[in-house]
């Protein structure tokens, strides 16, 4: 899945410390499916900043590797359960992180919905009659990233392209790693792109390319304790 984030600037690293906390699904980073949205939210922040917002694009990576490394949530729509899920982690009483999800995927608590939240927790509007207006809002989307496991399974576009620059090294780790720990092949190949070895590897100033396969091989190894 192709994913979206506004801003005032490109993001090169995601520092899960520097989000913001008690948001719809907590702390964590933000990303939507829906370009348009991140664009809307870039030009917002941008000018807070006084310069151009960027969107970065991100490939969210949805395979059985990441059901298995993640405890994932979904809400399919605006309902009473997303509601209670909402209000728990907006609530700054609530200490962090208010669940134990790696990931949370479902509708945006906009402006609009947040003045309502607020009416329904001001009792000026009852859970029923509020449930019932969410039924007629427009569809939005959001996924939060909420831990750093799970910021293994996403990955810059222009980053994640440079993967055909490092196939002749990508090739024998992938292959070996099967061979060595049983693994099948999707999940060898999810194991070695979504690591921080791989990571270096497409820095190209780390110059860790240079090295041959095997030692980057290692080096895979003992990133992920095997």
């Amino acid at each position: 899945m192709i994913l979206y984030h506004g801003s005032y600037i490109k993001i090169d690293n995601i520092d899960l410390l520097k989000c913001r906390p008690h948001r719809d699904f907590g702390r964590g980073f933000y990303v939507t499916k829906f370009r348009k949205h991140a664009e809307n939210i870039a030009i917002i922040i941008g000018r807070k900043h006084n310069t151009e917002g960027v969107v970065t694009e991100f490939e969210y990576n949805e395979s059985a590797f990441t059901q298995s490394i993640c405890k994932i949530k979904h809400f399919e729509k605006y309902d009473e359960e997303w509601l209670d899920f909402v209000v728990m982690n907006r609530n700054e009483d609530n200490p962090e992180p208010a669940h134990e999800y790696d990931i949370v995927e479902g509708p945006v608590a906009d402006d609009k919905i947040q003045n309502r939240i607020n009416d329904y927790l001001g009792g000026t509007v009852s859970k029923t009659d509020f449930l019932e207006e969410l039924k007629w809002h427009e569809e939005t989307h959001q996924i939060c990233f909420c831990t750093k496991g799970a910021l293994q399974t996403l990955k810059r576009i222009d980053f994640r392209r440079q993967v055909s620059k490092f196939l002749h090294i990508g090739e024998p780790i992938v292959e070996k790693l099967v061979t060595d720990f049983n693994f099948n092949e999707e999940v060898a190949a999810d194991k070695f792109f979504s690591s921080d070895t791989f990571s270096k590897l497409a820095d190209t100033s780390t110059q860790l390319y240079e090295k041959n396969w095997t030692e980057i091989y290692q080096l895979l190894l003992n990133e992920l304790n095997l």
